[in-house]
């Protein structure tokens, strides 16, 4: 079991890839030699689908010599050759090659496996402009007036009607057209999408000139992204003819818009690029994007023209196979710096936006907020000070408070009074110790009478005291309470119900994480955002141990809680957070995933985390926390979510507002996500 937990096919990857071989003009023994090298290294790596160039058993520019018989016999015979060698390969591989049909010579693409040809298709859409010139050669699918015919005494399928399913992977269907195909209006892969694709396969030649590059960039992520499929595309490298033409080999796998692989350009070699594709994924984002059904019924006459394929692969499920998926480990906080600070502006500017309009709807121009020196008031206070600067407000406007309790401590208390005093907010301080004193009094609470007895009653009744304050204030000053708890506290129900970071007047952080909320603050103090004097004293709080500071610690300078000794690590719960609330993968998938996420040894490239932020986790430390996670969102504390305050949605990670992103009942059991672990090794 514990091999198979390590293997990529056991939590709905696939491992595909796309090879560029060397080519000679009109050589297809050559040709056919190139693509089974290529092809036998593929399947060795474990990919069960390989991809090939456009005709790239004959070569692209052969121009007219595709009008003579020795080429077309040679491909055929080259054909054969590949057929022969996939009876030992588990993979299916799709070649390009030129072939006759009813009098017609089609431009088409071969499905091999296991010495099956498993159907061909022929290319849809022919361009004749610029430096094209194919319909002097090639007739487009639709001349076709048959749908099987006889190859290398095989009868197969034959049309661009074919889809074709690896029976025994899940989800795993796939679709071909070629080249031209995709830079139509409404590709032929738009339909088979519809029809249940989940791959789709392009097998382009491409020539390149200047610019072309990034186009097919955009053409495959975009068509990706669309049809929420992966995609792969080929074009043809080293050894076309350059007569009129220049040829760079681009290769690339895109999933659901994003790059998975791209091969170098203009190499003077062969090359394989390989992708893990996450078919459990683009299957979960169909079902939960419902306008895609819609979709399917609106062209409900398009989709039916498909026939499937099915066939079965030997595939390598059994032991381990690793996943070669680079995982972030900060799902919510791009790794790339220049994408870190683009998302940081975009979350920073849609918090303050929604404040300013709920401001300016209720004809209210004064906010009150708790600040406690910690990590999310600070960022809350940072919003309140741009949304004033964006109504033409004084930022005097901002009534701020920090209240010590028991066991605030003399650091973050410090930074409280520093921050207020930056930022240029109406700064006050309130103790409430006697206030609380009174309640436990009232209470009969063992530490009115001299125990040092630190029990829930004793945490939430200083909560409950601040948010009791705050209200009351905003009644007096004609203000809003403006909310500070964020999107983790909810996941894992770390707040006091009905008061302290649980509710509010409006809450502009409680669909922002706690790591991106790290990055927001850094972001802060290094832009021009607010332009502080002293960003310093932001740093100080992004150094500051993440407590409640509800229970006295051994000193004023020390907190007698660490959050994260409660809950788990932030880092890892947001992790568990992002996959189980987007996709609802299972616990078994989320570890795998975390798995590779934090014992990649060269991620020295990934965004700092939080403070006390671990290099790695072992698996047993995944799943430990993972339990915690699970108990907690499923079981414990939907309560909490089912009646939180207005709040913004940043992003599409997911919120957990019940008029939003999450709606689930509060007294469900949390049973077969904790039975799910057992899936997972110690």
């Amino acid at each position: 079991m514990q091999s198979e937990f390590f293997n990529l096919y056991s939590h709905g990857f696939a491992r595909v890839a796309v090879a560029v071989p060397q080519c000679k003009v009109a050589d297809p023994r050559f040709n056919a030699e190139q693509t089974i090298a290529l092809a036998t290294q593929a399947a060795a790596e474990g990919a069960v689908l390989v991809s090939f160039p456009e005709l790239g058993l004959s070569s692209y520019s052969c121009e007219d010599l595709f009008q003579q018989r020795a080429l077309l016999d040679a491909c055929q015979s080259a054909l054969q050759s590949v057929l022969d060698a996939s009876v030992t390969l588990d993979a299916a591989l799709i070649v390009g090659m030129p072939l006759k049909v009813e009098h017609q010579l089609y431009n088409c693409a071969v499905v091999v496996a296991g010495g099956r040809i498993l159907g061909v298709v022929p290319k849809s859409y022919l361009p004749n402009y610029s430096e094209f010139y194919e319909a002097r050669q090639f007739s487009s699918a639709d001349c076709a007036v048959t749908r099987h015919i006889s190859l290398l005494g095989q009868e197969v399928g034959f049309g661009s009607h074919l889809l074709f399913e690896i029976a025994n992977i899940p989800d795993f269907r796939f679709h071909i057209e070629i080249c031209e195909d995709v830079w139509v209006p409404i590709p032929p892969s738009s339909f088979a999408a519809l029809a249940g694709a989940t791959v789709l396969v392009n097998l382009s030649a491409s020539n390149i000139v200047v610019g072309k590059s990034t186009y097919r960039h955009q053409l495959v992520s975009q068509q990706s992204a669309r049809c929420l499929a992966a995609y792969l595309y080929s074009s043809a490298g080293n050894g076309e003819s350059t007569t009129d033409l220049a040829w760079d080999g681009q290769a690339l796998i895109y999933e659901n818009g994003e790059l998975q692989a791209e091969s170098a350009r203009f190499s003077d070699s062969a090359h394989v690029i390989y992708a893990d594709i996450d078919l459990e994924r683009l299957s979960r984002e169909r079902f939960h994007q419902t306008t895609f059904g819609q979709s399917v019924r609106r062209h409900a006459d398009e989709v039916r023209k498909f026939e499937v394929v099915r066939f079965e692969l030997a595939y390598p499920a059994q032991g381990e196979l690793p996943l070669k998926r680079r995982v972030q480990r900060f799902p919510y906080v791009p790794s790339n710096i220049a994408q870190r600070d683009e998302r940081c502006s975009e979350v920073y500017n849609i918090q303050v936006q929604a404040l300013v309009q709920r401001l300016s709807s209720s004809n209210i121009k004064k906010v009150v907020i708790g600040v406690s020196g910690g990590l999310d008031s600070t960022h809350a206070l940072l919003v309140c000070a741009k949304a004033m600067d964006k109504l033409g407000l004084p930022r005097t406007d901002i009534l701020a408070y920090t209240m010590p309790g028991f066991a605030t401590s003399d650091r973050t208390l410090l930074q409280a009074r520093q921050l207020m005093e930056q930022v240029g907010c109406t700064a006050s301080e309130i103790d409430i110790r006697p206030s609380c004193e009174q309640m436990l009094k009232d209470l009969d609470h063992p530490y009115s009478r001299g125990e040092a007895v630190y029990d829930i009653t004793f945490e939430n009744v200083q909560a409950g005291e601040r948010t009791n304050h705050l209200f009351r204030l905003a009644n007096h000053h004609n203000a809003i309470v403006i909310g500070t708890g964020d999107l983790s506290e909810l996941a894992l129900g770390w707040c006091t119900y009905g008061v302290g970071d649980h509710m509010s007047h409006y809450n502009v952080n409680a669909s922002v994480p706690k790591t991106l909320i790290t990055h927001l603050v850094r972001w802060v103090a290094e832009s021009t955002a607010l332009s502080l004097k002293h960003p310093e004293v932001l740093m100080h709080i992004l150094e500051t141990e993440i407590s409640p500071e509800l229970v006295p610690g051994a000193s004023s300078g020390a907190p007698g809680q660490r959050t994260q000794d409660f809950i788990g690590p932030y880092e890892l719960q947001d992790f568990n957070l992002y996959y189980i609330l987007r996709y609802g993968f299972t616990p078994a998938k989320v570890a795998f995933l975390s798995h590779y996420a934090w014992n990649d040894k060269t991620a020295g490239h990934w965004p700092d985390g939080l403070h006390g932020a671990r290099n790695d986790y072992t698996l047993a430390q995944i799943k430990a926390n993972l339990k915690i996670f699970l108990f907690r969102f499923f079981k414990t504390s939907q309560f909490k979510r089912s009646c939180v305050p207005n709040a913004p949605k940043v992003g599409s990670g997911g919120s957990l507002s019940p008029r939003g992103d999450w709606r689930a009942p509060s007294d469900s059991e949390a049973t077969v996500w904790l039975d799910g672990l057992d899936q997972i090794p110690d």
